[in-house]
């Protein structure tokens, strides 16, 4: 069975929405677009780079897909951020989108719990989910998260998409915490599993 993981960008008031750019996504009127920017430090990069070793498919909402797309998709080869992104296949969770934007893209239309299930029964390395709030909170209600990796960041920002949804039990286990010179903290929980 594959592991599914979710990587996210958070605030200590567990907002997620947004982190990379003031027009990312207004939703809501939101308007603290790119809240993270100043808090980046390269070993945040070093780090996501070694989280991204055993993953060979990126499983995303149609929002969060079409900013990646739109960012790495263009990137020549040997670029090595773009390298790191462009070379998963991607499944997109979309009844909207027509066509696929980014190279090695598989739409899912319907059924989409069945369908997630079904991708970790595959053979395969590990499936990363990123941004995509209504998606993680599917994934998150439906047992499907093996395990978490949030980056929080210093700062509140008192309203937002929240990286974690309301009303769902779960329990994980923290694996390691790693603090950055900017103030962000890294944080890798493992899903609980009842043991028989």
């Amino acid at each position: 069975m594959r592991k599914l993981l979710v990587s996210e960008f958070v605030t200590l008031d567990g907002v997620m929405q947004a982190p990379g750019g003031n027009d990312e996504d207004r939703d809501g009127g939101f308007e603290h677009g790119g809240w993270t920017l100043p808090y980046w430090h390269d070993d945040i990069g070093r780090n996501f780079f070694e989280l991204m070793k055993n993953v060979d498919a990126l499983l995303l909402g149609r929002r969060t897909y079409v900013t990646h797309a739109e960012a790495f998709e263009p990137m020549p080869p040997g670029n090595p951020f773009g390298d790191l992104m462009n070379a998963p296949r991607k499944y997109v969770i979309s009844k909207t989108l027509e066509r696929p934007i980014w190279r090695d893209t598989t739409f899912i239309r319907e059924k989409v719990v069945e369908a997630v299930r079904a991708l970790k029964a595959e053979p395969g390395k590990t499936i990363m989910t990123d941004g995509s709030s209504q998606l993680v909170h599917a994934l998150l209600a439906n047992d499907l998260v093996d395990e978490l990796h949030l980056l929080v960041y210093p700062l509140t920002l008192g309203s937002g998409k929240r990286a974690l949804p309301d009303r769902v039990h779960t329990t994980f286990t923290l694996r390691s915490a790693t603090p950055y010179p900017t103030g962000v903290v890294g944080l890798h929980y493992v899903r609980q599993r009842a043991t028989a």
